[in-house]
């Protein structure tokens, strides 16, 4: 769980710098930046899904084990799934990017938008991070 947080957080960072790159109209950075938050992104699901097999493998927790098999499986489930969907968001607007030649410092809504949610679900991690790893 704290290697995750780790990650997201780095992703949250390197969006940011991808959003700086185009701005300053630099599109190598923002191409190599964002790469970069998608491959943190994918990094971050093989890391959960390597969790719940160790989860299943050495406690046994299903989504049947309880209440706390159930939520924990739940919320770090559906967070994973959003998790996917900014992925996907993000690596779209990379291959707009890289092969449609799309972008500008001025026009770049796509991206803005899908690095909005991006740290939006980013932010929602540290809270169930919280609640369910650390309280």
């Amino acid at each position: 769980p704290l290697w995750n947080t780790i990650i997201l957080l780095t992703s949250s960072f390197t969006c940011h710098v991808a959003h700086m790159g185009i701005l300053d109209g630099n599109k190598k950075k923002f191409n190599l930046w964002l790469g970069i938050t998608v491959a943190l992104g994918m990094i971050f699901l093989v890391v959960q899904f390597y969790e719940y097999y160790e989860a299943y493998a050495h406690f046994g927790l299903t989504l049947n084990s309880g209440i706390y098999g159930s939520t924990f499986f739940m919320l770090t489930g559906f967070h994973g799934f959003h998790v996917f969907m900014g992925m996907t968001m993000l690596l779209i607007q990379l291959l707009r990017s890289v092969i449609g030649g799309q972008f500008t410092a001025d026009d770049h809504f796509g991206f803005e938008a899908s690095s909005w949610y991006w740290h939006f679900v980013d932010v929602v991690w540290v809270f169930l991070f919280l609640f369910v790893y650390i309280l």
